[in-house]
């Protein structure tokens, strides 16, 4: 078991409270929990991305995809096959029912799913607002014409 003091790092840091607890809760989570079902994260473009989970087995009825705020939920769960019960002679295909979690960062958001040959692709896009974008600023050249030193004796 790995034990890591992140204390050091969040002393000068002001706002990180979630990035402090997805690194404290990555690192204490079992290495099983992740293993299953696989899946990928792409950076499909600029400010585009695809989460491709191997959902072999499951239809799209047995899925369910739920974005609150940060946090993108993929349950998976099989329904009952009529009643009867397979006898398997060797089951290597699991069909057992899954949670998956992913943390999403600000402005991210989901923009749809699809199911392609045993694979779940969910796609995502961070939208930043406007207001958050980075501007520029003009920088203007001070003059000494009269409206400044008039504007600065009306201020004394």
């Amino acid at each position: 078991m790995r034990s890591f003091d992140f204390a050091p790092l969040f002393r000068s840091t002001v706002g990180f409270d979630r990035l402090a607890s997805a690194l404290e809760s990555s690192l204490s989570a079992e290495d099983s929990a992740f293993s299953y079902p696989p899946y990928n994260i792409e950076k499909t473009g600029e400010d585009t991305y695809r989460i491709t989970l191997a959902v072999a087995g499951f239809g799209e009825s047995e899925l369910e995809i739920e974005q609150h705020e940060d946090t993108l939920t993929v349950v998976g769960e099989k329904k009952g096959q009529n009643g009867q019960a397979a006898q398997y002679l060797y089951r290597g295909i699991a069909g057992r029912a899954f949670k998956r979690e992913f943390q999403l960062a600000d402005h991210v958001r989901v923009t749809g799913a699809s199911m392609d040959n045993g694979l779940l692709h969910v796609e995502l896009v961070r939208e930043v607002p406007e207001a958050m974008k980075p501007r520029k600023i003009e920088v203007k050249r001070a003059s000494n014409d009269k409206t400044l030193i008039e504007g600065a004796a009306k201020a004394a």
